[in-house]
This record gives structure tokens, sequence and C-alpha cells, in this order.
């Protein structure tokens, strides 16, 4: 990934995923406007329904993996007490082939779960990408940005990008630390994204110091006026009476000074909703028998307390758009889960060993070829071995008695010296001669 954090990020896996729900935001914003609503706040609710609807057939193996789980992991921890307290190699290898047939009988992984969980969580962080940089993605919000961008540019010939840096009022210079990378380009595009960027993540009070610095008050985009009450970027970004690139906190703080008490309360309910919903999204899940020794029990239950409270704090702390993204989120999965869990109890176990009988089959056929192979390639390295073995036996005592012969030469030759090593050994070879003819 490149370091303007506006474009539409590259990366191998997410950068082809966040394209994708791109376009679907794209379209999103697209049919809202048609009809009069052009506003970002709709736009991340609807998105975020469309694409865990698309995600539900991912949900749901999940659920059908955590049901047979149910009755695969007492069959599994009766294998592992059986090989408790055996650590050889040979028993870990044949738990492990247990294990494995455990796990082939019903039909599925002992990844599964795992796997269902990496499929989506790609998906949900390219899905973050596209609403944390919403101008990379909708084309219509992104021109209205440009033409605030190309009016800072250009600004007092050319040198607005360094007016722009030198800006300290409220948070402007920690944006642009944070975000501004862009602004350091090359080239043209790469300056305009970075102004952009800086721009998407100012609120609404250090946008409205840098449209009076760069006197963009008029500005007009489409004939329409883009800063200030009525514009379009008021428009895009106000949801109910929240400007959503301003966090609950600065809202409320602001609303309150001003004794906009409806206001201040609204922007306290997405905090409040996030950890609500975030609780009942976890009391919604399957829950599993963990009460083994790892702790996993205890470990889940921890997660399950700290995870509202985690929640509550990102959706006070950054933009309001964000947390309404989560608490769309938490509840558009809160609905789905009950959808799942409905459908989940009509299914019985035996129905789902049933709907898994050809898979097992088939996993078991193969775990039995591949274990056939391995016992093959087991008995013919064993083989290789003993022949190996008996080869270097032989050789071994043929160049023994050549060896033997040699020396004796060599000794009756008289050129070993009395005393040395050669000379002793072979007055034990004579004597044991000596003795062998003496006993017969």
């Amino acid at each position: 990934m490149n370091g303007i954090l506006l474009t539409q990020h590259d990366g191998f896996i997410l950068g082809p995923i966040a394209k994708l729900l791109g376009l679907i935001m794209e379209g999103i914003f697209w049919v809202i406007d048609l009809i009069g609503i052009p506003n970002i706040g709709l736009a991340i609710i609807l998105f975020t329904i469309v694409v865990n609807i698309l995600m539900m057939p991912l949900t749901i193996k999940q659920q059908k993996f955590s049901k047979l789980s149910a009755i695969i992991q007492p069959e599994v921890q009766a294998i592992q007490a059986k090989y408790k307290n055996r650590k050889d190699q040979e028993s870990q290898m044949a738990m492990s082939q247990e294990v494995q047939k455990v796990y082939a009988k019903y039909g599925v992984s002992q990844t599964g779960g795992c796997l269902y969980l990496l499929i989506q969580m790609p998906i949900l962080f390219a899905l973050y990408r596209v609403i944390y940089a919403i101008p990379a993605y909708v084309s219509k919000v992104g021109d209205t940005f440009r033409v605030l961008a190309n009016a800072i540019i250009s600004h007092d010939g050319g040198k607005g990008v360094e007016v722009l840096k030198s800006m300290t009022d409220g948070k402007i210079a920690q944006t642009i630390s944070m975000y501004g990378k862009g602004l350091d380009a090359t080239t043209t595009k790469g300056v305009e994204n970075g102004v952009i960027d800086v721009l998407n993540r100012l609120s609404s009070t250090d946008m409205a110091t840098v449209a009076e610095k760069f006197n963009l008050s008029e500005l007009q985009h489409n004939g329409e006026v883009i800063l200030g009450d009525g514009g379009l970027l008021e428009t895009y970004n106000n949801f109910l009476g929240l400007n959503i690139v301003n966090s609950p906190q600065q809202i409320m703080m602001e609303a309150f000074a001003k004794g906009a008490i409806l206001v201040g309360i609204g922007a306290l309910l997405i905090p409040i909703l996030s950890v609500i919903t975030q609780w009942i999204n976890t009391k919604l899940m399957p829950q599993h028998n963990t009460n083994n020794d790892n702790g996993m029990g205890s470990s889940m239950k921890t997660m399950n307390l700290v995870m509202p409270l985690i929640s509550a704090w990102f959706s006070f702390s950054w933009a309001a758009g964000m947390g309404i993204y989560w608490v769309a989120g938490n509840i558009v999965r809160c609905i789905q889960q009950v959808i799942v869990n409905k459908h989940m109890d009509k299914i019985s176990l035996e129905e789902l060993i049933e709907q898994n009988k050809e898979k097992s089959a088939k996993k078991l056929a193969k775990l039995e070829a591949n274990q056939e192979r391995m016992n093959a390639y087991a008995n013919m390295k064993t083989r290789n071995i003993q022949n190996r073995a008996n080869t270097t036996t032989n050789v071994s005592e043929a160049e023994k008695e050549e060896a033997m012969k040699k020396a004796t030469e060599y000794y009756n030759s008289g050129n070993v010296k009395p005393g040395s090593m050669m000379a002793k050994a072979n007055m034990v070879r004579q004597y044991n001669e000596k003795n062998n003819k003496d006993n017969n």
C-alpha cells in the first residue's frame, strides 16, 4: 500500500476485495442520490446490510460447523485423554490420525471453524477501508473534494500546499502528519490525493478554518456551494442532525455548549448503542462447551466483556460515521444471528450428519488412502534401511579381513618399530591365534 490513504487500497489481498466493495458502495450512493438522499450515513447503513447479506452463506456454514462441534469435541477429548501421558512420536502420530478420523467421520475439516473466519476477516477489513476513505470509492463525493483540493493547491500562485502544511489550527497539523503523506508527492495527482485525504479527515471546525484561510466559502461544484450551511458536504455528512465527520465526543461538547441538548443526546446514543448491540451479539452467538484445561472458557468470557467496552471507546472517540457503521453492523448481525439460530434449530444433528454423509465417505476414503501410502512408504524405507545395513555389514567384514592381511604382511616385513601400536596389535593377534590352537 502506498502512503496516500485516500487512494484505493492496492494490497494484494485487501485491494481487490476493497475495490469490489467500493463498487457496491458506489452503486448504493448512486441509487440514494437518484431518489434525492445523497447521504453518506445512510449509504454506510445500506452498505453494511448488503455486505452482511452477501456473507450469510459463510455464517450458516460456520454455524453448522459449530453445531457438529458439540458432538465432535467430546470424542476428540476422549482421544486426547487416551494419549495424555504418551509423548513419544508414534503415540502422537496415532493420536493425530484418530482425531483426523473423527472429523472425517462427520464430513468436516479440523480447520473448518477457523477457515470461515479467515474468509470473513479480509472482507471486514476491506469494508473498513472503503468506509474510511469514502471519497476514494464514491466518485460524486470524491469529485466534490477534488474541487476543494485543486483550489487549495493553486492558492497564492501554487503555494497552497505549503500554507496547508504550516497550519496549526485545531488538529490540522496532527491530521496532516498522520494522513497527509501525499502532500510530499512529486506528481500532481499525488498532491491532489494527499490534500483530499487531509480534508476527508478534518472535523467540521477545522474544515471551517481551512475554508476561511483559503477563501473556499463560495466555491461551487456543479452549481452548488460545497461548504457552509446547506452545502454539498453538509448534505453528504449530516445524518439525523449529526455531522458524521466529527466524533460523538466533539459533537456532545459543541452541542451542550450551544444548548443543543437533543443533538448531544443523539451523539451519546452512538457509543451507548454500540455497547448494547455488541453485548446482544455475544449472547446470540452459539456458546460452546469450553470447560477444558487450556482456559478457553475463561478467555471467551473475558472477550465477551471486553469487546463491548472497546466498541464503546471507538464509537465515542472516532468519527461518528465509523460509530454508525459499528452500530449498524452489530444490529444487522443480531438480526442475522436470530434468523440463523432459528434455521439451525430446525436442523437436528442426525439430519446434519446425514447431509454430510457423502463428504464423510470421501474424507474417510481419502484419509485411508493417505494412510496406506504412508504405510507403504514407511515399509519401503524400512526395507531400504535394512538392505543398506546388510550391505554395510558385508563390506565391513571384507574390509576388515583385507586390512588384517595387509597389516600382517607389513608386520612380517620387519618395518614395524618395536613398541609401536602396530607391533602391540600384532602381538595380541598372535597370542589369540596361539590360544585358539591350544584349545583345539
